[in-house]
């Protein structure tokens, strides 16, 4: 019988913040701007950066930061699901003075340097998106955002958005023009143009399918939840980690991560679904079987690092520098 997988702790790098502001952008959506507990500067981030939360009872969510990146406080944005797992709900009952701790930002959607830029959102997928179009703003850069969403009564910085200069804004509502046309929005490639998309996986899966034409790289996405992978294929295998000087055996039942929790080596993770890159590790030898959900093709193929908490082995053995 499968041992149910260790729960994710808060790590040593982890900072106590404290809530100084909760707002209500829209009906279901909750800003917290955080800061410090202690009064030293947070960590610069850039964006498409995001934290953990650790809301307690080995619930960990990842929220992108979203405020002004060079403010000295962190805003995050939390969409109230009544019918989620429960993350969202216990992020709502937050009160300015409030304590929470979180992790220190990663970041695997970060902006490249480009000539112009195409960003796409979905609902609550503007949070990541929305620094973005603020940095490209900044630095004189052309660019255009297509922002969907059910109405524009539940579609936050909407206001923002229509005063920042440089762009183009284009909102599509489910009550008025429908979704949002990706392959409209997409059907003459251009050379220079980076394009980032964010929301739910409806419409990362037809920005993926829509940019056969364009050069490769061009696209960049970040999932809120995994991907659809194939997860057929259970065998058995080795894993040697060097650094701990050992060699385990991963049953089919059983990922990498759990089976080194088990042995009592420590491994930083969070989501446990190959979503949030807390948990990658480095490759030494062998071949992966990526099925996590943040390592473009070309870094897949690199095959220089993994998602332990769900990507397995190819064949027998895999080596890592653990």
């Amino acid at each position: 019988m499968p041992v149910s997988p260790a729960s994710p702790v808060a790590p040593s790098s982890a900072l106590d913040v404290v809530v100084e502001r909760r707002h209500e952008p829209v009906a279901d959506v909750v800003e917290l701007t955080l800061r410090s507990a202690d009064g030293r500067a947070l960590p610069p981030w850039q964006p498409g950066a995001h934290i953990d939360v650790f809301a307690g009872d080995d619930v960990v969510r990842q929220y992108s930061l979203c405020g002004p990146a060079d403010a000295a406080t962190w805003t995050i944005a939390v969409r109230v699901l009544q019918d989620g797992l429960g993350g969202s709900l216990r992020m709502a009952t937050l009160s300015a003075g409030d304590h929470v701790t979180v992790s220190e930002p990663r970041n695997h959607f970060e902006l490249v340097e480009a000539a112009s830029y195409v960003f796409v959102a979905g609902g609550i997928g503007i949070t990541p998106i929305l620094p973005m179009v603020r940095s490209a703003s900044q630095r004189g850069a052309a660019w255009s955002l297509a922002y969907g969403g059910r109405s524009e009564s539940l579609m936050p910085y909407l206001a923002e958005l229509r005063e920042l200069p440089g762009g183009t804004l284009d909102v599509w509502t489910d009550d008025g023009r429908g979704p949002i046309d990706v392959r409209r929005l997409l059907e003459v490639p251009s050379a220079g143009t980076a394009i980032y998309c964010c929301g739910p996986e409806p419409l990362l899966a037809a920005m993926e399918s829509a940019v056969g034409a364009w050069p490769d790289g061009a696209l960049h996405v970040e999932r809120f939840t995994p991907r659809p992978v194939d997860t057929s294929d259970v065998h058995a295998f080795d894993v040697e980690l060097v650094r701990s000087g050992v060699t385990l055996m991963v049953t089919g039942e059983r990922s990498i991560l759990d089976t080194m929790s088990d042995a009592g080596i420590a491994v930083p993770f969070s989501c446990g679904e190959g979503v949030c890159g807390t948990c990658e590790t480095r490759v030494l030898a062998g071949a992966v079987d990526h099925r996590d959900s943040i390592l473009t093709p070309a870094e897949q193929a690199a095959n220089d690092t993994m998602m332990v908490c769900v990507s397995r082995a190819r064949d027998g053995r895999l080596t890592l520098d653990c």
